[in-house]
């Protein structure tokens, strides 16, 4: 007989905002990677607000961007022919694997509003083929009931899987929640997860969650089923809640700027393959002619 167990948070995170910078008007970090081991597979989620310049033409190794548009338009193109724009609710999954170039923007250098969390890759796959993935409101699988809007990112909720291919046993959505609604999402015991308010407040494994605050979920020992109680006090406002959870890789780490390997010497390698062109040319493609 497979054991259900009810989902606790062992910790709820504050947002670090860290203000404006040459690339955005302004970011925070939902979470930083002070010890990976606390947040594996996980390892870093950035909110960005920007307008221009944005992020031009940068590499990335060894890890998966997945990257939430809350607001705006995101322009993004890669050195793999990729090129598109991505709209609020919208969702890039791009695996950098062996080395990726590619650039995320504000459409007509307007606005962008995004969530950007870096999903470590494991030693075995850390030099896969890079890949692209746009996961669009049109083709977005979505599990609904009284109350609740579930977009199904990754992994299947309820019945309803999402259609991001994926290295690793993962599962991502973005829930929406009326006041005075809830719904119990079913997690692996195994897996670590996270509970990030992108609005509104919102009640998760019993604890009070705020706009910008990252609730975490450790793995459960000896438990095939967890259930994870998401629900939504009175008030005047529903609640958006990205809830993602993974298997831990147990891996050492090892971050180089855009690269995420498991030792110096990877990270080094990285650069020095980078710099003598075995990721691809750098794109010399013009700016998007968005008109979906």
């Amino acid at each position: 007989m497979t054991a259900t167990t009810a989902r606790t948070l062992d910790r709820i995170e504050d947002a670090r905002r860290l203000g404006p910078d040459s690339q955005v008007d302004d970011k925070a970090l939902a979470f930083a990677p002070n010890d990976p081991a606390l947040t594996d597979p996980f390892l870093i989620m950035a909110e960005d607000w920007f307008s221009e310049p944005g992020f031009e033409w940068h590499p990335h190794r060894g890890l998966e961007t997945v990257t939430l548009v809350i607001d705006g338009v995101l322009e993004h193109g890669d050195n793999l022919g990729h090129a598109g724009a991505l709209e609020p609710g919208e969702v890039q999954w791009m695996t950098a694997g062996k080395g990726i170039v590619h650039r995320e923007l504000a459409y007509r250098n307007e606005h962008a509003h995004t969530l950007q969390l870096w999903l470590n890759l494991p030693k075995a796959k850390k030099l896969t083929d890079s890949r692209y993935q746009d996961l669009t409101l049109a083709k977005m699988r979505r599990f609904e009931a009284p109350g609740v809007s579930i977009d199904v990112h990754a992994g299947t909720v309820a019945g309803v899987t999402g259609t991001a291919q994926t290295h690793q046993p993962v599962q991502g959505l973005l829930a929406a929640i009326d006041p005075q609604s809830s719904f119990d999402l079913a997690v692996p015991g195994e897996h670590r997860l996270f509970a990030h308010v992108v609005a509104g407040r919102a009640l998760v494994g019993g604890r009070e969650v705020a706009a910008g605050q990252t609730g975490w979920s450790d793995p459960v020992a000896g438990v095939d089923e967890t259930v994870l109680h998401l629900a939504v006090p009175d008030g005047d406002a529903p609640a958006r809640i990205m809830v993602y959870s993974g298997t831990p890789l147990r891996e050492p780490v090892a971050f180089g700027g855009p690269f995420v390997m498991n030792s110096r010497t990877e990270i080094a390698q990285a650069f020095q393959d980078f710099q003598s062109g075995a990721f691809g040319p750098v794109p010399r493609t013009a700016r998007l002619a968005y008109d979906r």
